[in-house]
């Protein structure tokens, strides 16, 4: 019995939705680097538990507002 499960993130919404925050700025504020930030937004890369909550906190909301966990599959 497989599930397959997906990480996805409304990153880019929230940049836009704070002052279109660039990628540079949040890249800055969460303590990585712009390329982590394009990953992310691309959902070809899933940030360590840590980024994730600097993150949140860059958009002060919870991490549940930022990511969103999927579980596919039975």
């Amino acid at each position: 019995m497989t599930r397959a499960s997906r990480i996805s993130n409304r990153i880019r919404r929230l940049r836009f939705d704070n002052g279109e925050m660039t990628q540079e700025e949040l890249a800055t504020r969460a303590g990585c680097t712009r390329q982590t930030v394009i990953a992310l937004e691309q959902g070809k890369y899933v940030p360590s538990i840590k980024l994730a909550f600097r993150i949140a906190r860059a958009f002060n909301v919870k991490l549940e507002d930022v990511f969103q966990y999927e579980e596919t599959g039975k």
